[in-house]
């Protein structure tokens, strides 16, 4: 590499400058971590920062991992690097990782198994040196092959957008702000670049393959859509930034109503039926992806089909529940809609699996609860509202209770009904929640059922003038 400290700046090099303070992309006084492959476009914008590393004042450290792909071509990109690094007295991160193992064992493709590793060690190669960014090369060009990789795999507004100056790569562990300081830059360009200043960077044989989606973008789709539109590069830049302003009125509107229409409980975000439903329909889209990527981390396996189902199912009756990638779940409730792994983490009622017999009078312990059993005169009955708790008359009751969850075929007459009814129809008609309706507690003697705990009482074994002896049982969450 030949080094041209003290020369003025190259236009390229002025250009990249001022998209870097432009969008704010590099702060003074910090570390950056500069990912280097060895290919033209990282090795460009390695020399690039270099000469503007005085200017912004910047302290660079290289990072580039061998993903294992190409053998001794692989371990000759990485000795590059090294080489490239001494040359310039930068300190360098240099790891290696199976990525085909990685592929294996997550079941990816190898594109996304290559680009996980990738921006994993990237994060924790910046944490440890105690880096706020990664600078990486992406171009022009990457930003409309990712564009049309969008397009192709079904991507929304968001997907339109392609590359941004910056953005926050997350996973479960790491994460890390990506600066693009070579969006504006051509590959061509960055070849001219290195050839102008003598510089030798590596050639990657595996982008020549047609095998990875977006070589074929590269090699034969574009060349194919340039036939139909010789400037189709700029109509898609141009769409990128019309949904990119799209994009950025439905943030504002969503700031504005996100307060208003969701809750987050239990690692489960809630949205308010009626308000949701009120919403424009491009902003429900807008409201449903940010939720799900809140929850998630990212979007990467979420495709348009995924929103379009939700939106579809946001009419269907109470129950109505749509799989997610990434273990999320999207149910319809009465009023109001669940986005999250566990729906019934929000029941306020335990699992109950079993069948327990009541202490009575006295207390007896259950999954997640303690009952309270106590016979009392008809004189010292108080109102009480409490979902919880429960007056029967005991001689019609008696004392051999027992607490179970439903089950198929079940029956009992709601208190004020003159004919039983199946318990399934009491929930629905009710609105007790699908989620819930297996956590129920249900009071049975032997001959019938006796309570819906949280809800209603039978008719045959309520309170009357007749009444002598109280039962009065009440329910109380463990603790």
């Amino acid at each position: 590499m030949v080094v041209t400290k003290g020369e003025p700046p190259s236009a390229l090099e002025q250009r990249v400058l001022g998209f870097i303070e432009e969008h704010q992309l590099i702060s003074s006084n910090e570390r950056l971590l500069v990912a280097v492959s060895g290919g033209p476009d990282s090795v460009c914008l390695l020399h690039i920062l270099y000469q503007l590393r005085d200017k912004l004042s910047i302290a660079l450290h290289i990072a580039h991992l061998n993903h294992l792909l190409r053998g001794a071509e692989s371990r000759a990109d990485a000795e590059y690097v090294s080489n490239l690094a001494r040359q310039l007295a930068i300190p360098a991160t240099i790891e290696e990782h199976d990525v085909k193992a990685y592929q294996a064992e997550h079941h990816l493709s190898l594109e996304e198994a290559a680009r996980e590793v990738r921006y994993d060690f990237l994060a924790r190669t910046a944490k440890s040196i105690d880096a706020s960014r990664v600078a990486v090369g992406h171009t022009t060009d990457d930003h409309i092959e990712t564009i049309l990789m969008h397009l192709i795999r079904g991507a929304g507004t968001r997907g339109l957008c392609g590359l941004q100056s910056s953005s926050l790569w997350r996973s479960s562990e790491n994460s890390v702000t990506v600066a693009r300081p070579l969006l504006p830059v051509t590959r061509q360009e960055t070849a001219g670049y290195c050839h102008s200043h003598k510089l030798t960077p590596r050639i990657d044989s595996s982008n020549l393959s047609l095998s990875p989606l977006r070589n074929r973008i590269r090699q034969q789709l574009l060349p194919l859509l340039e036939s139909y539109n010789p400037r189709i590069v700029q109509a898609l830049l141009r769409t990128a930034r019309i949904a990119g302003d799209a994009l950025a009125f439905l943030d504002k509107e969503m700031s504005r109503v996100w307060d208003e229409v969701t809750q987050e409980r239990e690692k489960t975000i809630i949205l308010d039926k009626e308000k949701f439903c009120q919403l424009p329909l491009a902003l429900q889209r807008h409201l449903l992806r940010a939720t799900i990527e809140k929850l998630a981390g990212n979007l990467k396996d979420i495709e348009s089909r995924h929103i379009e189902e939700i939106m579809v199912a946001l009419t269907k009756p109470a129950g109505k529940r749509i799989s997610l990638p990434g273990g999320l779940i999207f149910t319809v409730e009465y009023d109001k809609f669940l986005l999250g792994q566990d729906p019934a983490a929000l029941s306020p009622f335990p699992v109950l699996k079993g069948e327990f017999q009541l202490k009575i009078p006295g207390e007896t312990s259950l999954p997640g609860w303690q009952v309270e059993a106590t016979v009392i005169p008809p004189g010292v009955m108080k109102e009480d509202k409490s979902d919880y708790k429960a007056y029967l008359d005991f001689e019609q009751v008696g004392s051999d209770l027992m607490v179970r969850c439903r089950q198929p075929g079940d029956r009992f007459q709601p208190l004020g009904i003159s004919q039983p009814k199946k318990l399934n129809e009491f929930m629905i008609d009710t609105k007790i929640p699908l989620a819930w309706r297996q956590r129920v507690p249900i009071v049975c003697s032997p001959e019938h059922i006796i309570w819906v705990v949280g809800w209603r009482i039978d008719d045959r074994v309520k309170v009357t003038r007749n009444t002598t002896r109280i039962l009065c049982l009440k329910f109380r969450r463990a603790k």
